[in-house]
C-alpha cells in the first residue's frame, strides 16, 4: 500500500515557494520520450511543469494538449506555455471526457499522454478552496468551482452509515465509524462548515498519535467524493488507450493506494492474453493484450528529491506502451505489475 498519509500543513510547506518542479520530472520524460513531431497530452496540467518540459523535448514542433478541470489552474497554465505559441493547447476539462475533448481539437492519435492525479500544492495552497485544514476555509475540496456539490454538502447530509463507507472506501480510514457518528453528533448543533471545524471534530473523536494528523484520511476521502475522482480515472484510461498510436506511451502517476491499484489492475488487463473467468476451461475472450510494460513495478521518487519536495513521497508511477501488433506478453512483462 502506498503511504500516502500525509499531512497536509506538512506537504504545503514542503512545496509551497520557489520555483515548482514536478514530481518525478526526469521520469515522467524517460517513460514517454517526447519526440520532434509528437502530439501529447496532459491530462492533469496543474501548475504546468511536465507540460512545459514536454514542449521543450519534443521541439521543434512537438504539440501539447493540457486539461485541467480547475480554471485557475488552467489560466496559469496558459500563460506559462502562451511562449511555445501555437504548439501548446490548454483547455479547461475534466478527464473523464479525454477522447471527446482531444478529437474535438483534431486529434485522432496520440503519441503519449500523461495523468498526475490527485491534489496539487497550487490548491492547497489557497484557503477558500477548503482542500487543507492548515489554516480556515469552507469545506469545497470542488476542482470546477461550477460543481453543484461540495464537501459541506457531503458533510451536513450523508446519514452515519454513508459517511463512514465513503471515509473507509475512499479514505482507507480505520475509525470510519467512529468519525462518522461524531459528525452526526456535531450536526445537531449546527452545520460544519469549516475545514479547521472539522480537522478539530476529528481529532477529538480519535485522538492523535504522531505527525500525521488524524483528519488526513477523511480530507481525502471527501475530496475524492466531491470530485469523482475514482470514476473518472476508470472512465479515462480507457479513453487513453483508444487514443496511443501503435508505440504511443500511457504515464499515470498515483499519490495513494487507491488510484495506483486502480491503474495496475487496468494495465494489467490490458497486458494479457485471456481475460476469461480463471474457472473457465476455455478461453473464448479472444482478447488481445494491448500494452506491454515500461516500468517494472512503480517508479519511485529518489531521496534527494523527497528530501526536497515530501509530497514526492508518496509519488508511484507507471509506464506502459501501446503495441504495434497483437501480442503475447512476456513473463517479465506479467511480472512487472505484481
Amino acid at each position: 500500500m502506498i503511504d500516502d498519509r500525509v499531512d497536509l500543513s506538512s506537504a504545503e510547506e514542503a512545496v509551497s515557494g520557489g520555483e515548482h518542479v514536478p514530481v518525478l520530472y526526469e521520469e515522467v520524460l524517460a517513460g514517454l520520450n517526447p519526440q520532434p513531431g509528437g502530439r501529447y497530452v496532459d491530462a492533469t496540467a496543474g501548475r504546468g511543469g511536465h507540460a512545459e518540459a514536454i514542449l521543450q523535448r519534443s521541439a521543434p514542433d512537438g504539440r501539447l494538449l493540457a486539461l485541467d478541470a480547475d480554471p485557475t489552474a488552467v489560466s496559469a497554465v496558459q500563460a506559462r506555455l502562451a511562449p511555445f505559441g501555437e504548439r501548446a493547447t490548454v483547455v479547461q476539462a475534466n478527464f473523464r471526457s479525454l477522447g471527446t475533448v482531444v478529437r474535438a481539437h483534431g486529434w485522432d492519435h496520440v503519441d503519449g499522454v500523461l495523468f498526475d492525479l490527485g491534489l496539487s500544492s497550487a490548491q492547497l495552497d489557497v484557503p477558500d478552496r477548503g482542500f487543507s485544514f492548515a489554516s480556515e476555509g469552507p469545506l469545497d475540496m470542488r476542482f470546477d468551482p461550477t460543481a453543484t456539490t461540495t464537501a459541506a454538502d457531503l458533510v451536513n447530509t450523508l446519514d452515519a452509515t454513508e459517511l463512514a463507507r465513503l471515509f473507509f472506501a475512499f479514505g482507507e480510514e480505520p475509525h470510519a465509524r467512529r468519525i462518522a457518528r461524531a459528525i452526526v453528533e456535531e450536526r445537531r448543533r449546527g452545520r460544519i462548515d469549516s475545514t479547521t471545524q472539522l480537522a478539530r471534530l476529528v481529532e477529538r473523536a480519535v485522538g492523535r498519535r504522531g505527525r500525521i494528523h488524524p483528519a488526513t484520511r477523511v480530507f481525502q476521502a471527501l475530496r475524492i467524493a466531491v470530485n469523482g475522482e475514482l470514476d473518472a480515472l476508470a472512465a479515462a484510461l480507457p479513453q487513453a488507450l483508444d487514443l496511443l498510436r501503435p508505440g504511443g506511451r500511457l504515464a499515470v502517476i498515483a499519490f495513494h493506494s487507491l488510484e495506483d491499484r486502480l491503474t495496475k489492475r487496468f494495465l494489467r488487463q490490458e497486458m494479457m492474453t485471456c481475460v476469461c473467468p480463471p474457472a473457465q476451461p476455455v478461453c473464448t475472450c479472444a482478447h488481445h493484450p494491448t500494452l506491454r510494460a515500461l516500468t517494472k513495478g512503480a517508479v519511485k521518487a529518489t531521496a534527494d528529491e523527497v528530501r526536497a519536495n515530501r509530497r514526492a513521497r508518496s509519488a508511484r508511477l507507471r509506464v506502459a506502451e501501446r503495441l504495434k501488433e497483437p501480442e503475447a506478453p512476456s513473463q517479465e512483462h506479467r511480472a512487472a505489475w505484481r
